[in-house]
């Protein structure tokens, strides 16, 4: 893997939640996961069972990763083996998401969400 020096000036973040990665320089793997169950409901009633992730086949459904089967050839020259940032400025980053100046050579990131809406019953 090219290893290469990243320098950043500045860097300014609000929020950085919920398996969120931010990553200064060079790194060999990044794995980031977030599960959720978000349950919104019209009256609170709080029935206590929802967080069981796997009772949801949602979160026991396999990810297919398609085969990496394509070659690419690539040919670059660093003249400066520096990776320059003047300034980076976020809001917010959430479920599994990454900031990163620098090389990687695997990154797997992985956000499942079930959310669940309980209305009353509407008359007619």
């Amino acid at each position: 893997m090219l290893q290469r020096s990243s320098s950043v000036k500045n860097i300014k973040i609000t929020n950085a939640a919920l398996s969120s990665v931010i990553q200064l320089g060079d790194s060999s793997i990044i794995n980031g996961l977030n599960r959720a169950i978000a349950v919104q409901r019209e009256k609170q009633l709080f029935i206590g069972d929802e967080e069981d992730f796997f009772k949801y086949p949602i979160f026991r459904r396999p990810i297919v990763i398609p085969p990496d089967k394509e070659e690419i050839m690539i040919s670059s020259f660093h003249q400066n083996p520096m990776i320059h940032v003047n300034s980076i400025n976020v809001i917010a980053f959430s479920s599994s998401s990454i900031l990163h100046v620098g090389n990687t050579k695997t990154i797997n990131m992985e956000a499942r969400i079930k959310h669940i809406r309980q209305l009353l019953p509407r008359s007619t």
